[in-house]
């Protein structure tokens, strides 16, 4: 599916005010655009609640030339070395600012490249400004951090009310204009299970839609369909997209995820490896009960996978 064709791109918002955002957060990027200027920026939350978008509204709305790096596929530091040297080393021809955005940041090498970036900030200070986003700011490193404005786009409890019908106001008129029929109700559920993460509800929403309606069944199929895409992921050994995976779905009972493995191992894994499987999973599934990091515990738990048994 083209970017062009992707719900979330197609209807990001291009202002800081069309972002759904908790006040005082929004209030802290209205006024960079009123001051029109921006510090470097630390941009911490969940994955989907918004950092990415307001880091291309910022762009959009302080008429800034900007180039997008993707942290967790663009690791190499000689490559992120190339791109961000032949862009901020130059002058912006349309006069605004320059605007580095570096997305997933935390995916990113803290003992090479992270502290290389650091070096790059001072560089080009007088010419250029750095968005980092990152789903988890302890895995940046200290110097990054000082170089920073940090904003977290954690969501207290008591504003999570207004962000979910935020979202879920915003998900029906989407809808409407994709002229697809839907269940109040089920949009209401998707909703829940995926908040804060509007841009999963809008992935899962878009892929359920071929049928022209939205009904229970996108419930029932996203269990499914997740499973069959990391399996996918650990047969063909894709580490980051494995990775990845589990980031966006950490938020469900991990316990639940390994025993649908389990569930899958007789049709999914060539009988040999079976064994094997069901030993991994019994030894991470008792881990699960007590560990501290769920989301580590289990992308060890699908790493093992991944080197000692084969998917069909």
């Amino acid at each position: 599916m083209k970017e062009d064709f992707l719900w979330v791109e197609k209807y990001r918002p291009r202002n800081i005010n069309d972002c759904i955002l908790p006040e005082e957060t929004k209030k802290i990027f209205l006024d960079f655009v009123n001051n029109k200027e921006i510090p470097n920026l630390l941009l911490c939350g969940t994955a989907g609640v918004g950092k990415t978008t307001v880091a291309k509204a910022l762009c959009n709305e302080l008429d800034a030339d900007f180039v997008m790096i993707n942290g967790s596929e663009e690791r190499n530091i000689d490559t992120l070395r190339v791109k961000i040297k032949q862009f901020a080393s130059t002058v912006s021809l349309g006069g605004g600012p320059k605007i580095v955005i570096l997305d997933e940041a935390d995916y990113l090498n803290p003992q090479s490249t992270q502290p290389a970036l650091r070096g790059f900030i001072e560089e080009f200070s007088k010419n250029c400004r750095f968005i980092f986003t990152c789903n988890y700011k302890n895995r940046i490193i200290s110097p990054l951090h000082s170089r920073c404005s940090v904003v977290d786009f954690t969501i207290e409890s008591s504003q999570k009310p207004t962000i979910a019908n935020g979202i879920f106001q915003r998900t029906l008129d989407i809808l409407k204009l994709e002229n697809i029929d839907y269940n109040e109700q089920v949009v209401v559920q998707l909703v829940q299970k995926f908040f804060p993460d509007f841009r999963r509800v809008l992935n899962e929403l878009q892929k359920y839609s071929a049928s022209g309606k939205i009904d229970s069944g996108v419930l029932a199929n996203l269990d499914d369909e997740n499973l069959n895409e990391v399996l996918g992921f650990i047969r063909d050994k894709e580490f980051s997209k494995m990775r990845k995976w589990v980031a966006l779905n950490i938020h469900n009972d991990p316990q639940a995820i390994y025993r649908k493995i389990y569930d899958s191992l007789f049709t999914r894994m060539e009988n040999s490896s079976v064994p094997q499987a069901i030993i991994i999973l019994s030894d991470y599934t008792y881990k699960s009960a007590f560990v501290a990091d769920q989301e580590v515990n289990m992308v060890a738990c699908m790493t093992e996978l991944m080197m000692e048994c084969k998917l069909n």
